[in-house]
């Protein structure tokens, strides 16, 4: 048998949606897995909503999610993608191929003629479905024409879905399509199945909105004298609303959630544990993905997208890091919010202690900011830990601390330890006042691990500030 060969073959009218990623990641995921080759295909025909933007945006998404292809034009040792308006002398020779056999022909209808029977099947309450006006007309390449496809004599079409099962579409519901515009740009089934059929594809696995079009693709496979593909439809993605996922549910950009601070291996393995499993495993690396991965495990009924839980998946990808690791994922973040980045030593312990707490890395920045700016007092801490009792707590730590000249986690312990029962305080009593007089909130790591990564002397410094705040 034959290695698998798939494809993935997006629209350049917008991102790369978290639909469209999750179907180039099972795609890519079941290549991998099997040994087979996996393509990167650009339908670019819709003309006027196709952009350059967009492409480069499906591209960065593909590249950000580690989802590289196997084959495409290109120079130097790189694929590129392929495109399919870089094709259009294929789809024409595919085209006249099958006039010459007799299994498509040029239609010369205009589409005013065309218009006025539709409005007829409109008045008469029935679906409008190409009578054959051209079916046996000569082939005039000269006129003006579109070519349709030439439906063979049927009474239904079967084929068997690796996701759904066995699916029968009657031939009643097909009709003499068009194939190729007058323009000489093919339509999304003739393009698509042209395109499968010189790629090799054997595997399309595609979204399940996808469906209504296999029955004509079948019959357009078997007339280019080509095996028909093992098909996948994949259930759509829903929001909590159980419509299909769209802006209003939140973002949907692939994009979008590398921005917000998100890992490319979270967002992997929670898409792909939409409508897939593997016994009660929530984690996957990418290496146990595509070792277990199959599409006879993919779920027929459409997953509802959780961003708490997808949000947890992340959590748990960040603290699964090495400090070092997070703090070189984390150093765009920085940059974008001002934070200077050259002292590596303190940005991956900061990265350590706040591991346990960010959930995203934009989390992670916006934690870790009081170590690297002034502190910004929030109002209410302020006002409820730096009044005028605190005062003497701050001072002294600020005493036992000075007299520290290289203060470790041990020395701090005892320090806070002795302030506390000499004023016959709880250790939170304490320890509060300092928190906001360092972080300017009453949220962060433990308070020795603070004092220890901002260092003795600004320490000093700070809570001498706090002491004037509170005197």
């Amino acid at each position: 048998m034959d290695k698998p060969r798939l494809r993935f073959a997006p629209s350049p009218t917008g991102y790369l949606h978290i639909g469209g990623a999750r179907t180039a990641l099972l795609n890519w995921l079941f290549a991998r897995h099997s040994g087979g080759s996996f393509l990167l295909r650009i339908e670019d025909t819709d003309r006027e909503r196709s952009t350059q933007a967009a492409v480069d945006a499906i591209l960065e998404g593909m590249r950000w999610l580690g989802l590289d292809w196997d084959e495409g034009p290109g120079v130097g040792g790189t694929h590129g993608p392929y495109f399919q308006m870089q094709r259009l002398d294929l789809y024409k020779s595919c085209a006249e191929e099958l006039i010459k056999k007799g299994k498509a022909y040029a239609c010369y209808c205009s589409k005013e003629e065309l218009d006025q029977l539709r409005e007829q099947a409109k008045a008469a309450k029935v679906q409008f479905v190409y009578p054959g006006t051209c079916r046996d007309k000569p082939y005039d390449p000269s006129r003006r024409h579109v070519v349709r496809f030439r439906l063979p004599k049927l009474l239904e079409v079967t084929f068997t879905d690796l996701v759904k099962g066995p699916i029968t579409r009657p031939g009643s519901t097909l009709q003499d399509e068009v194939i190729v515009r007058a323009d000489g740009v093919p339509l999304y089934n003739f393009g698509a199945v042209v395109d499968d059929v010189t790629m090799k594809i054997n595997l399309v696995a595609r979204g399940d909105d996808h469906v209504n079009n296999t029955a004509i693709q079948v019959l357009l496979y078997e007339a280019l004298g080509y095996p028909v593909p093992t098909f996948a439809h994949l259930p759509m993605i829903l929001g909590a609303d159980k419509t299909r996922l769209s802006k209003r549910h939140g973002a949907t950009s692939v994009t979008a959630y590398r921005d917000m601070g998100y890992l490319p291996e979270a967002l992997v393995n929670y898409l792909v544990r939409l409508g897939w499993s593997h016994g009660d495993q929530e984690i996957f690396t990418r290496e146990e993905l595509v070792k277990f991965f199959s599409f006879e495990q993919v779920g027929a009924t459409a997953s509802v997208f959780n961003p708490d839980k997808m949000l947890w998946v992340n959590h748990t990808w960040i603290k699964s890091l090495t400090p070092a690791e997070l703090a070189r994922r984390a150093i765009p973040y920085f940059q974008a919010a001002g934070i200077p980045t050259a002292d590596e030593v303190k940005l991956v312990a900061v990265a350590k202690v706040l591991q346990e707490r960010a959930k995203t890395l934009v989390d992670l920045v916006a934690q870790a900011r009081y170590f690297f700016a002034p502190v910004e007092f929030d109002p209410k801490a302020k006002e409820k830990f730096l009044g005028v009792d605190s005062k003497p707590v701050l001072e002294a730590i600020g005493s036992g601390l000075a007299a520290m000249p290289s203060p470790d986690a041990a020395q701090l312990e005892k320090l806070f330890g002795d302030t506390a029962r000499s004023r016959e305080l709880g250790l939170g009593k304490v320890a509060q006042p300092v928190r906001v007089a360092l972080t300017g909130g009453t949220a962060s790591p433990g308070i020795y691990d603070v004092i220890l990564i901002l260092g003795r002397d600004e320490t000093l410094k700070r809570l001498d500030d706090a002491i004037r705040v509170a005197g």
